[in-house]
């Protein structure tokens, strides 16, 4: 399918790695212009140059700490408009909420929830004026379904996710869709770091764990980044005008509801 994206430029948050990474390949591969963002120069510069060798497209490297005021505005100074949005950021590592002090707080806060919005505000009037622009959100499969210790991720992302509902559709009218990709377990770095974690915790070995993790799913698998990336290139492509506000819940039916 063409997903009508040739010629659009795309801004991909935190994409040298993981979910973020696998959204810029498939934006690449679409026909975009992609920006890669991540912290260390060398490593950015060095992921955007294998994405443009793999695709074909062309990429833009941007070191930037988006957390800082500094960093975003560098992110979007980096081309003259921006198409599409793809928001992405670390979660807060696993902590009983009681160990949460004010600054861990407020830096969880900044990291899922205020620094996407300043991003939005950045961009999404740009969008509104020229007919056409799409808005993808990661946040996680713990908005719909909490994980103990994950109290202030959660807490965040469901924070832009109520956020961002009401601006969905006040530019709806315009073109531009907002919506929100929810991983469940996917096979990235992250993942494993925790399994490993939880290993040590439990005293079991890693593939112990993997083997646990993978029978809570019915579909007895972690998903693979690349079909992640296949989602969020159609949620920006042309076709899917019609959809925005919406969470798209990617977990493999681990998620036992009906909504």
């Amino acid at each position: 399918m063409d997903l009508g994206l040739t010629g659009r430029t795309a801004v991909v948050c935190a994409s040298t790695r993981g979910l973020g990474h696998a959204c810029a390949v498939e934006l690449a591969r679409a026909g975009c212009r992609v920006v890669v963002n991540g912290r260390d120069p060398a490593n950015v510069e060095r992921v955007a140059d294998e994405i443009a060798t793999e695709t074909g497209a062309e990429t833009i490297p941007v070191a930037a700490d988006l957390d800082e005021r500094d960093g975003q505005d560098r992110l979007l100074a980096a081309v003259e408009q921006v198409d599409v949005l793809v928001n992405n950021n670390g979660g807060p590592p696993f902590r009983d909420f009681r160990e949460i002090d004010h600054d861990a707080l407020m830096a969880g806060v900044t990291a899922n929830m205020a620094t996407p919005i300043r991003l939005v505000q950045g961009v999404v009037d740009g969008m509104v004026e020229r007919r056409f622009g799409r808005i993808v959100n990661i946040t996680s499969g713990s908005v719909k379904s909490p994980i103990p210790g994950l109290d202030l991720s959660s807490g965040a992302r469901a924070g832009l996710t109520g956020f961002l509902a009401g601006v969905a559709r006040s530019v709806a009218h315009a073109n531009v869709t907002i919506n929100f990709l929810l991983p469940g377990p996917f096979d990235t770095d992250r993942l494993r770091t925790s399994q490993a974690a939880g290993a040590r915790t439990q005293g079991l070995s890693v593939e112990e764990v993997e083997e646990r993790a993978r029978a809570r799913i019915p579909a007895r698998r972690f998903g693979e980044p690349a079909e992640f990336g296949a989602a969020c290139a159609f949620l920006c492509s042309a076709q899917a005008g019609f959809i925005t506000g919406q969470s798209l819940l990617m977990d493999g039916g681990a998620f036992p509801g009906v909504l």
